[in-house]
């Protein structure tokens, strides 16, 4: 029983931090707000491997999974943008914009639990890459423009629902017999981020930056490429007339 349970107390324990992160932002603490979402990143990778290793997947751990994430990558990053770099803004363009962000992100959580995708591919930028991306950026609200932030939210927001392919890590298993080692995992990842606090989030920012990015790539490459056949095709048919 309590074997069948672990994954779900991994995914219990991101929605806890997405709770945290969302109380940490309302009081100021931004920094730590934005590592409690980075820590739910970790413990979100690892419940499906786990759940995966030990045999206990279940349709019940699915619709957990993508409520907790719904909470963690989707609200709490909203929040701790519209907290740290967009009270200053036009209401209604904030509200709006800070909504649009979960919004995107349950869609894309939902499509994801229905539809098939390209095997080894994401269909749309995974929302907690998307949440790592807005929490952190937000962390340099002092040194980036409101407009290029509001910007950048609404693209993110856009690459979740889009149809940008992004490579599939999750698929990489954990063997049955390293399970045990996944707390000390945990345990480290934790302290080093509570024992370098304002380093981790900005250091976690530009790969999560790179990720995102990486599927605009291969996407603008495959609309080249669709492009230049398309070209080639008329090229063709042109000298058979």
């Amino acid at each position: 029983m309590i074997t069948k349970s672990l994954p779900n107390l991994f995914t219990i324990g991101n929605l806890f931090l997405g709770i945290i992160a969302i109380m940490l932002a309302f009081d100021q603490e931004y920094n730590l707000a934005a590592l409690m979402v980075i820590i739910a990143m970790l413990l979100d990778g690892l419940d499906g491997r786990v759940a995966r290793a030990l045999n206990a997947q279940s349709e019940f751990g699915k619709e957990l999974d993508s409520l907790s994430d719904v909470i963690s990558f989707g609200v709490a990053p909203a929040f701790i943008m519209y907290v740290t770099a967009l009270t200053d803004v036009n209401p209604a363009v904030a509200w709006i914009v800070t909504a649009i962000f979960p919004i995107c992100g349950a869609l894309r959580l939902a499509r994801f639990n229905v539809v098939e995708g390209t095997p080894g591919y994401f269909i749309g930028l995974p929302i907690p890459a998307a949440g790592g991306v807005i929490c952190t950026l937000a962390l340099f609200h002092n040194d980036i423009s409101t407009t290029f932030l509001l910007i950048a939210m609404l693209l993110v927001s856009y690459l979740m629902v889009s149809t940008v392919r992004y490579p599939n890590f999750k698929k990489i298993g954990i063997p049955k017999k390293a399970i045990w080692i996944t707390p000390f995992v945990i345990a480290a990842a934790v302290g080093l981020a509570l024992w370098k606090p304002e380093q981790m989030p900005v250091l976690i920012f530009v790969p999560l930056v790179l990720y995102a990015l990486l599927g605009l790539k291969k996407n603008v490459r495959m609309l080249m490429r669709r492009r230049k056949s398309q070209v080639d095709s008329e090229d063709t048919v042109s000298k058979h007339l």
